[in-house]
C-alpha cells in the first residue's frame, strides 16, 4: 500500500499544467461533495474524469467502510485508473474525506481531449497504469475470492483476474483470522467471489465475473468493425496497437486473458529493451494499454466459434452464447496451446495439481513440495527457473537426449548449473496418483521407473493451433496451422488463401515461435490490412455501419 501512496506523492510533485486544467474547466462542470459523500461506489462505471480543485478524496474498504490507504487524493490530483479507458467498473469505493470541489468531464469527451492533446494523454495514462499495477501488486482491490485454492471454478476466475492485472485478494475457506471468517460468511462459506457487502457471486464463471466488472463490453451493439483480431497474445496485441493508431475500428477478442501463451511466462529475458527480463503478462499489459489509448476495444473472456463470409466480402463472426458481429477483415492471432498428455486421471487433476502456466498463482502449489515440468522449450525452461525459487526441488522432464534444438542456449546452461533443478532426459511421466489432489507421479526412462512425491505438475509440451473456428475459409496444413504467403498462393507473407483473412504469430505455419517475431508480425501486417479495408470501403460502402472509428485517446 505504501507504493500506491508513493505514486500519489509523485503526482503531487508533477500536477497537470494550467493549460490542461483550463481544458478540463472548458469541457466539464464543477461539482461539490460534502464530507463523507460517495464519489464512486463499487460497480459504478468509470463514466467521468474527476479532477480535484480542493478538498480530499479517500479510498474506502468496501467491507468495513474505513479508509483503505494511508494516502488520499488532494488538490491538483485526479481519480481513476486504467479501467477508465473502456468504461469498466470501479473496484474500490471513493468518498470525500472533507468538503471537496472537483471538475468532472464526461468520459467520452475526456477521451477526445486526450486524443487532441498528447501531453495530457501521456500524463493521465502514466498515472492510470501505475495505479492499476501497484494496486494489483499490493492486493488493494475490493474483490475477494473465496476458496480459490480449492474450487476449480473459482480458480478459473482467479486466473482471469490475475492475468488481466485486476486487483483482488484470495481468501481460504479454512482461514481462521477474523477478517477471513467475516468475509466467508458473506458467501455462506461457499466458494465464490465477493465484490462488496451486498454483491456476491456464488460459483461464477469468468464471463459472469467480467460482466459484473463491466469488462465484457457490449461489443455486438456495434455490429460492424473494420477489423476483428482473434487472439490477445503478443501478435494480436501488437496488431491492436497499430490498427488503432492507423485509425481502424478494431476489436480484439480473447477467450482467456490478454497475453496468450506468453502470459504464462514468468520471465522473458531475450526480448529487446528488457535486459533484466519481464513477465509475459506485464509485457502484453503494456501493449494493451497502448492499444486502448488508440481506441482499440477488447472483448474478454469471449470465444469465436464460427466464421462465415457474406456476398459483399465482409465476415460474420459468431461468438460463444450466440452473439454475432461483422468486419471487413479478420486477423487470426490465436497462437497455440499446450497439448494434453494421454494420461489416466489427467482431467481429474487439472487445477488440482496439474497446470499449464507458471505464474504467481500456480507457484503457491509448489511450496514445500517437489515440482515437475514437462517440456524442452523456452517456456518450460523459464517455468523451471521461476518455480525453483518456491519448490523444494524442480524436475524437468524431456523426451529427447538434449535441449540444444529446442531451448535457448543461455537458458539451458542455467538449468544445468542450478542445483535446485534436475533434468531427466529420455524420460516421460507415465502415471499420476492422489486423492482429490495430485500427490505423486511416476517417471519412466530407459533406467526404469521412478516415483516422485509431487503436488505440482506443469505440462508445457508441443503446441496445437486453435483454428477450427475458421470453418474452412482459410487453408491450413495437416497439423492445423494457417498457410500464408507463398504457401497459400499469395504475394504478401501474412495473407491467407481467403482475401481479407490474415494470420500472424504462432498460429501461422512456418512462423518462428518467439515473442519478438510475433510482435513484429502483428505490427507489420496492419499496413496490408489497412489497404484491404480501404479497398473494401470504396467497393462496398455500408451506410448501416454503427461505428466508423474507435474511441481514440491519442493523436
Amino acid at each position: 500500500m505504501e507504493s500506491f501512496g508513493a505514486d500519489l506523492e509523485t503526482m503531487r510533485r508533477q500536477p497537470l499544467s494550467d493549460k490542461h486544467v483550463a481544458l478540463l474547466k472548458g469541457n466539464g462542470e464543477e461539482r461539490a461533495y460534502d464530507a463523507g459523500e460517495t464519489v464512486f461506489a463499487v460497480g459504478d462505471p468509470w463514466d467521468r474524469f474527476v479532477y480535484l480543485i480542493d478538498g480530499e478524496i479517500e479510498i474506502v474498504d468496501p467491507f468495513s467502510g474505513e479508509r483503505l490507504l494511508n494516502s488520499t487524493l488532494g488538490p491538483t490530483q485526479f481519480a481513476g485508473e486504467i479501467g477508465f479507458l473502456n468504461g469498466g467498473a470501479v473496484m474500490v469505493p471513493m468518498r470525500a474525506a472533507v468538503a471537496t470541489r472537483t471538475i468532472e468531464v464526461e468520459r467520452l469527451r475526456m477521451l477526445d481531449l486526450m486524443a487532441e492533446v498528447p501531453e495530457l494523454s501521456d500524463h493521465v495514462l502514466t498515472v492510470f497504469s501505475a495505479r492499476r499495477q501497484r494496486t494489483f501488486d499490493v492486493g488493494a482491490g475490493g474483490i475477494k475470492l473465496i476458496g480459490a485454492d480449492r474450487d476449480p471454478q473459482v480458480q478459473a476466475c482467479e486466473r482471469f483476474l490475475s492475468r488481466n492485472r485486476i486487483p483482488f485478494q484470495s481468501i481460504d475457506l479454512d482461514g481462521h483470522d477474523a477478517e477471513a471468517v467475516a468475509t466467508c460468511q458473506l458467501t455462506g462459506h461457499t466458494p465464490g467471489v465477493v465484490l462488496g457487502k451486498n454483491r456476491t457471486l456464488i460459483h461464477p464463471t469468468p464471463l459472469e465475473l467480467a460482466r459484473e466488472l463491466r469488462l465484457d463490453l457490449d461489443v455486438c451493439r456495434e455490429t460492424f468493425y473494420d477489423l476483428v483480431i482473434v487472439g490477445g497474445g503478443p501478435a494480436g496485441v501488437a496488431a491492436s496497437v497499430y490498427a488503432g493508431s492507423e485509425g481502424l475500428c478494431a476489436l480484439t477478442i480473447e477467450d482467456t486473458a490478454i497475453g496468450g501463451q506468453a502470459g504464462t511466462s514468468s520471465r522473458i529475458e531475450n526480448y529487446l529493451g528488457f535486459p533484466t527480463g519481464i513477465s509475459g503478462t506485464d509485457l502484453v499489459f503494456r501493449g494493451q494499454v497502448q492499444a486502448m489509448k488508440f481506441g482499440t476495444r477488447f472483448a474478454m473472456p469471449r470465444r469465436v466459434e464460427h466464421l462465415a463470409q457474406r456476398e459483399d466480402g465482409a465476415f460474420c463472426v459468431t461468438l460463444n452464447e450466440g452473439d454475432t458481429l461483422c468486419a471487413r477483415a479478420v486477423l487470426v492471432a490465436t497462437g497455440v496451446q499446450y497439448r494434453r498428455l494421454p494420461l489416466d486421471r489427467l482431467q481429474e487433476f487439472e487445477g488440482a495439481g496439474v497446470f499449464y502456466a507458471a505464474t504467481d498463482m500456480e507457484s503457491r502449489f509448489c511450496r514445500n513440495t517437489e515440482a515437475v515440468v514437462i517440456g524442452g522449450g523456452n517456456s518450460a525452461g523459464q517455468a523451471a527457473m521461476y518455480l525453483s525459487r518456491t519448490a523444494k526441488h524442480v524436475h524437468v522432464v524431456v523426451r529427447g537426449t538434449t535441449l540444444a534444438d529446442s531451448m535457448s542456449d543461455y537458458l539451458s546452461r542455467r538449468l544445468e548449473a542450478d542445483p535446485a533443478i534436475t533434468i531427466h532426459y529420455e524420460t516421460e511421466v507415465t502415471c499420476l496418483a492422489g486423492d482429490g489432489h495430485l500427490d505423486s507421479l511416476t517417471l519412466t526412462s530407459p533406467a526404469g521407473d521412478q516415483a516422485i512425491g509431487c503436488r505440482a505438475l506443469f505440462v508445457m509440451i508441443g503446441a496445437a493451433p486453435n483454428t477450427g473456428w475458421l470453418s474452412g475459409l482459410a487453408e491450413t496444413d495437416a497439423k492445423g496451422f494457417v498457410l500464408t504467403g507463398a504457401d497459400a498462393g499469395r504475394a504478401q507473407p501474412y495473407e491467407t488463401s481467403c482475401d481479407g483473412i490474415f494470420a500472424v504469430g504462432d498460429v501461422r505455419a512456418g512462423s518462428v515461435k518467439r515473442v519478438a517475431s510475433a510482435v513484429g508480425e502483428g505490427s507489420v501486417v496492419v499496413s496490408r490490412i489497412w489497404d484491404h479495408v480501404e479497398t473494401q470501403r470504396r467497393a462496398t460502402p455500408l451506410s448501416h455501419e454503427a461505428v466508423s472509428g474507435g474511441e481514440s485517446v491519442a493523436a
